[in-house]
């Protein structure tokens, strides 16, 4: 009889135990958010969530105002839409609201990388030594030798002749901005290896369509891979693309590489200093790849779209372009040197600025996330004070709270090239309930957690469509074609994806 009462109690400890962990006793404290569990116990919300994020989180704000807690796949998250609040996350001490706790579980998910404490030290002083300053200089310069060299290799022979050409926008604008990128960052091929220098330009060329194409793939797979909701045919073909990729960007073939940016190898020879194996380096240099290119093709697809969209936009900005190109004596025509755009000249453009902002605005979508690993106490604009509670995640999803609030900007969902700038050049101020607000637009995350690359990603983005609208006339094929909708399933992971393509034509301007 005894043993049976031990085995009972054993088992109701373990069914309370169980319905703890999936949050079925949990109950809003007085000082706490508004609280949403769902009807299914764990999981919560997360259908709802993965299904349309935007969605999900606008039915919330409108039930429950600025601030409420819900529970999505055993974790409960407390978003945050009140933008005079964000200031208050992002700075507040990582002893109390830590981000790399998730971004190493999710790096583990997705690239395979088992991440030691000192990674943010290594790529934060990495990113600032050689994609800010000087180093940043450095960095336009070699990506703009690689943008001649995807685009520009075949002028001086003739083989481009002055007729429309066809090609399908997305594909063409993450193909051309990925393999600069990859070329400027991983390096090029050694001339000596290869016999010369037009050959070995011949073998990056090859190298880096092939290395696109396989990339591809697998971000096509990427927002169900950090969901962990793959199917067994997808996850086989993932796990088959991590290997290709770790193998191709081994630190072992990296070192062969000539032209291999500072900002690679001084991370690969810190890791290695603090004792990280080189298969797990290998792994490191795939999620580098990713974080440095998975979001800057896209952004370069978008802002040529809503420029070919609006002839005024389209107009304004090439005529600024050809000035910066005039008054650094250079002219995109027959017979001259190609043209090469430095750092001077990219500081030279507000309305690029201001075009390139107001698409990151409208298509930039990252969810930025912290672990709360103490209570801690947030006071909203309102004046109202919640404690975000221990072991919960808080979140800010900026695209609905601050880049398409019409309060902050009118119209958001149009697009508008010089939003951000005023008529003498300057950066304009925007405002919410009459305060002026400091975050208005998010693409790049904030505080700690900031993407260090932000000014390379920038630099590559406006180099490309600085080359593109100095040399061809740019059009949509259909004149009428509308802006396609974006792929929900990729809300949170920086820049959205068109559900489809555009079709589009260039010819040379000379």
């Amino acid at each position: 009889m005894a043993l049976w009462m031990i085995l009972l109690c054993t088992l109701i400890a373990s069914l309370l135990g169980g319905f703890y962990l999936l949050g079925v006793f949990r109950r809003r404290r007085p000082d706490e958010p508004p609280l949403e569990k769902g009807i299914i116990p764990w999981l919560g919300y997360a259908l709802d969530f993965r299904k349309d994020s935007s969605e999900f989180l606008k039915t919330m704000q409108r039930k429950h105002g600025d601030i409420f807690t819900v529970l999505i796949g055993g974790y409960y998250f407390t978003f945050v839409m009140d933008p005079f609040c964000f200031g208050a996350i992002v700075k507040e001490s990582r002893s109390k609201l830590d981000f790399t706790s998730f971004a190493s579980e999710l790096v583990l998910q997705v690239f395979g990388y088992k991440s030691i404490e000192a990674n943010f030290s290594i790529i934060h002083s990495s990113s600032t030594k050689h994609l800010m300053g000087d180093g940043l200089t450095v960095m336009i310069q070699a990506t703009m030798e690689n943008f001649q060299k995807l685009m520009l290799f075949n002028l001086s022979s003739g083989e481009e002749k002055r007729v429309w050409q066809e090609d399908s926008l997305f594909n063409y604008c993450y193909n051309i901005v990925f393999r600069a990128g990859y070329l400027a960052l991983f390096g090029t091929e050694p001339h000596q290896g290869a016999g010369n220098k037009e050959k070995a330009n011949e073998q990056d060329r090859i190298h880096s369509n092939q290395l696109f194409h396989e990339f591809r793939k697998y971000d096509r797979l990427f927002p169900r891979l950090a969901y962990a909701v793959l199917p067994p045919k997808d996850k086989i073909e993932a796990e088959r693309l991590k290997r290709l990729f770790w193998s191709m960007l081994s630190v072992k073939k990296s070192w062969q590489k000539d032209n291999i940016s500072g900002w690679i190898s001084e991370q690969d020879q810190l890791l290695a200093q603090h004792g990280v194996p080189e298969c797990m380096r290998d792994r490191f240099m795939f999620m580098l790849l990713w974080a440095s290119q998975g979001n800057t093709g896209p952004t370069a697809f978008w802002l040529l779209l809503y420029l070919m969209k609006n002839p005024e936009a389209m107009k304004a900005v090439k005529d600024e372009v050809d000035k910066v190109l005039r008054e650094n004596g250079q002219e995109a025509k027959p017979g001259s040197p190609p043209i090469n755009i430095t750092r001077d000249m990219l500081n030279q453009t507000p309305l690029l600025d201001s075009a390139l902002e107001e698409t990151l605005r409208l298509v930039a979508a990252p969810i930025l996330i912290r672990a709360v690993l103490q209570d801690t106490s947030l006071k909203t604009s309102s004046g109202t004070e919640y404690t975000l509670r221990k072991g919960d995640r808080v979140a800010l999803f900026p695209y609905v709270s601050v880049q398409m609030n019409p309060e902050i900007h009118p119209e958001p969902h149009k697009f508008k090239y010089d939003r951000f700038v005023n008529p003498d050049g300057t950066k304009k101020d925007f405002y919410k309930n009459g305060k002026r607000l400091k975050y208005f637009n998010m693409p790049w995350g904030a505080g700690v957690s900031i993407c260090p690359g932000r000014f390379f990603a920038t630099a590559e983005i406006k180099l490309f469509v600085f080359v593109m609208l100095s040399h061809y006339d740019l059009e949509l094929v259909n004149g009428e074609e509308e802006i396609p909708a974006i792929d929900i399933s990729r809300w949170g992971f920086g820049t959205m994806q068109p559900v489809r393509d555009v079709q589009f034509k260039y010819r040379l301007r000379f």
